[in-house]
């Protein structure tokens, strides 16, 4: 069977087909960008026939977007797995600033944000979805843990999602930004951060 002739026939060749076009695609728009890349040259370095990526999708806003959805939901699953029950509150923050900074700062990890950004104002859908399934969801998932802390006598926070959103800004604030700017380059492998400004409402 040719490529061109390719149908899915089970979920688990499906998503293997998709995984390899979606690959294929971040490759694509990390050496030329959204506008520069098209769909023949991304169906050449996935693998597969033009005919086959638009089974999957049908457009390239709709490939870039599966791909943005995809980073937000691995950044959330990966950083913002928060335990409740653990009332370490500075121990809590200092694993959950470390480890935004480093998915942040990971290679090629600033390019999705760029790309975001470059095309958000004539194509705000993408710019909107990112949003949500990144730094809102990051946001929404540290203010639950806040919150818990806040019921349970543990923290004083008079408004927890101002907190949430400041922590995660602050965290950005030294070691991303300068790098996503091409200001600065990548923070060291092991480096020292203990995020407080969130562990300052702590009660006493």
């Amino acid at each position: 069977m040719t490529d061109t002739q390719f149908a899915p026939t089970t979920d688990r060749q499906d998503r293997a087909k998709r995984r390899q076009i979606m690959d294929g695609a971040r490759t694509v728009f990390l050496a030329e960008g959204f506008d520069g890349a098209s769909m023949g040259e991304i169906a050449r370095q996935a693998g597969v026939s033009k005919g086959t990526l638009y089974v999957y999708f049908d457009s390239k806003e709709a490939l870039f977007e599966a791909i943005v959805e995809e980073e937000s939901r691995s950044q959330a699953e990966q950083v913002f797995a928060l335990d409740s029950g653990d009332h370490d509150v500075e121990a809590v923050l200092t694993r959950l600033g470390c480890a935004y900074v480093r998915f942040l700062c990971r290679p090629g990890g600033q390019s999705p944000l760029r790309t975001v950004i470059s095309i958000s104002e004539r194509m705000p859908a993408i710019g909107k979805q990112f949003y949500e399934a990144g730094p809102a969801t990051g946001i929404a998932r540290l203010g639950r843990y806040l919150e818990d802390q806040v019921a349970g006598g543990f923290l004083a926070i008079p408004d927890i999602e101002v907190a949430a959103a400041q922590f995660l800004d602050s965290c950005q604030a030294t070691m991303f930004k300068p790098l996503v700017f091409n200001f600065a380059g990548p923070p060291a492998r092991r480096f020292s951060f203990v995020p407080r400004c969130i562990a300052s409402f702590a009660s006493s």
